[in-house]
């Protein structure tokens, strides 16, 4: 929860940054497949299928997904080749990527890291000295709605891929990597095969626009751009759902397989997902005030209702090295995905979600 180049040498590394992905596989995005109601999936994630890409994105070699590092460079790249493969549209201004104009302020203690702050512009960004500005990205994509009266409305799916890097003077037994497994691959992972489900399964009425942020770590600067430069009009986005911390079961949603939704008494969503019989209910802590916490609280003070699915129950591996692949419980972990995949549809296929009397931030 919660570069040192100059602009022809970035503009480069944005097209190498590219051509990752390009070699990653093959180019390929199919028509969109003709729509179908689903209540459970048919082609549901698995344990095995959830471990195989959170291992990937929780890797040591990805050094923590900080912001503006070679790992969340990586990262980016991994997720836009699932994107690909899933076939969904690229629509970022660099293919799957939203450039992001970030800076960073140098550490001023020994031992911490450096600061990364989202620009006014990238106008502003370009006067930055080189060695300050970072490359750094949103990834995005698009599955397109199988109503022709609806496909111009938009349902946004998203989580965070960064995290807090890595800290020798933070290390624990000698492990400085804070991989950040639950916070938040998981919901990176379930952002993916929520897509891949949804595309397999026949395309929702409205549009869905699948988005893995960059920064939530540090200010939400990957959101706070991506409102001041949708790829959609916020006009027509009918409702933000963010997934974050869902690879470890909560006692107080139920346990294993159960969920909970930040703001479930703010707007329509909850109650449209409890009639669905989607396992997600209303958070069980709301004195931590979860809801202001993730990437979906800009979304709700520009207007779009919008919410955080979470299990995250309060273990001690919060922001430590040791949220690591071994400790997420993969049964639940895919349980919890498969019903956020239901979740989305009922969203994208169903009345648009509402505020409710003074739940709008």
């Amino acid at each position: 929860m919660h570069s040192t180049l100059r602009p022809a040498a970035l503009r480069f590394m944005f097209r190498r940054l590219l051509s990752g992905v390009l070699a990653a596989c093959s180019f390929t995005v199919a028509a969109p497949l003709a729509a179908q109601a689903v209540a459970t999936p048919t082609t549901p994630t698995t344990p095995d299928g959830a471990r195989r890409l959170i291992a990937r994105l929780a890797d040591d070699s990805l050094g923590g997904r900080y912001t503006g590092s070679p790992g969340a460079t990586a990262a980016a790249r991994i997720i836009a080749a699932q994107m690909r493969r899933i076939g969904l549209e690229p629509v970022g201004d660099s293919a799957y990527f939203q450039r992001v104009p970030v800076f960073a302020v140098p550490a001023t203690r020994p031992g911490a890291l450096e600061s990364p702050r989202l620009a006014t512009d990238f106008a502003a960004y370009d006067t930055m000295p080189a060695s300050q500005r970072r490359t750094v990205v949103n990834v995005v994509g698009l599955l397109r709605g199988s109503d022709a009266g609806l496909r111009d409305e938009y349902v946004i799916v998203g989580a965070h891929y960064d995290h807090i890097g890595t800290n020798a003077a933070r290390a624990v037994d000698g492990d400085s990597i804070f991989n950040g497994a639950d916070d938040d691959a998981s919901g990176v992972v379930a952002m993916l095969e929520t897509a891949r489900q949804l595309r397999a399964e026949g395309a929702p009425r409205r549009s869905v626009i699948f988005v893995a942020f960059v920064g939530e770590e540090n200010g939400m600067t990957g959101t706070r751009w991506y409102l001041k430069s949708p790829v959609r009009p916020l006009a027509s986005t009918v409702a933000d759902i963010q997934i974050e911390m869902i690879a470890r079961p909560d006692s107080l949603a139920g346990g294993t397989g159960k969920a909970w939704l930040t703001g479930y008494e703010r707007s329509t969503l909850g109650e449209m997902l409890a009639a669905a019989g989607v396992p997600v209910i209303q958070d069980p802590r709301p004195a931590q005030n979860f809801f202001r916490r993730s990437d979906n609280f800009p979304f709700a003070q520009a207007g779009i209702p919008a919410h955080t699915i979470s299990s995250f129950g309060g273990h001690s591996d919060y922001h430590q090295p040791s949220d690591e692949v071994g400790t997420v419980d993969f049964a639940h972990f895919a349980a919890v995905i498969n019903a956020t995949a239901r979740a989305v549809r009922i969203a994208a296929d169903g009345p648009r979600p509402e505020w409710k009397p003074e739940g709008r931030p």
